[in-house]
């Protein structure tokens, strides 16, 4: 397995760093190959420039810019986001990284002489996991329509492989949580981690023989 993680949050030590650690400690569990984009700490910029918009359809040129962001996507099988809704959406930085890295070529193939509509270009990706927290409740973000949770699970699932099995846990009211429910939500997000990629193999001890 080799798993991408992609974390979006600009300070240290938040409730979303600890949902982070879970997701990465049940990777490891499972003898994943991990690589973690963190897009603060690494300064991602989010906005898609005009030179970059310009070149948007020109598979040869509209990688350069991140080249290494789009490496780590085609390197994955395991794709999992991170991160805190914000206005019943993703944060501006998720947004750029899907903007910027999600191109042409990459994420999907553009509708060409034969086909009207565009087709994945995900389809090595066999997993993908949603983690998020929200400050409203859960029927609001419903009734809102949850775009962010929208654009994860319906668009960037659709470039997918056609089997990919997904996985989403959200702790809601988030501005009014307690130790015990942001405590419950980390296991629900272990839980899913275990449906996701499975549980990792018991440790086999060696019996002792006596002598």
């Amino acid at each position: 397995m080799r798993a991408l993680v992609i974390y979006s949050h600009p300070r240290k030590g938040s409730f979303t760093s600890a949902v982070r650690d879970v997701v990465l400690d049940k990777l490891r569990a499972a003898g994943a190959d991990i690589r973690v984009t963190d897009l603060y700490a690494d300064g991602f910029d989010p906005v898609l420039s005009g030179r970059e918009l310009e070149n948007y359809e020109d598979e040869g040129l509209n990688r350069d810019p991140v080249q290494g962001d789009i490496d780590d996507v085609i390197w994955c099988d395991t794709l999992i986001f991170v991160y805190p809704t914000w206005w019943y959406g993703l944060p501006a930085m998720l947004k750029g990284w899907l903007d910027r890295v999600m191109v042409p070529g990459v994420a999907f193939r553009m509708p060409d002489e034969t086909n009207t509509d565009i087709r994945p270009g995900l389809t090595h990706i066999t997993r993908m996991g949603v983690f998020t927290t929200c400050g409203a409740s859960w029927w609001l973000t419903r009734f809102v329509g949850a775009p962010g949770r929208r654009t994860l699970l319906r668009g960037v699932r659709l470039m997918c492989a056609r089997r990919c099995k997904t996985a989403f846990a959200a702790h809601y009211l988030m501005d009014s949580s307690t130790d015990a429910s942001r405590a419950a939500h980390l296991a629900r997000v272990a839980a899913k981690m275990d449906r996701l990629i499975g549980k990792a193999a018991p440790v086999k001890r060696k019996t002792e023989i006596p002598a």
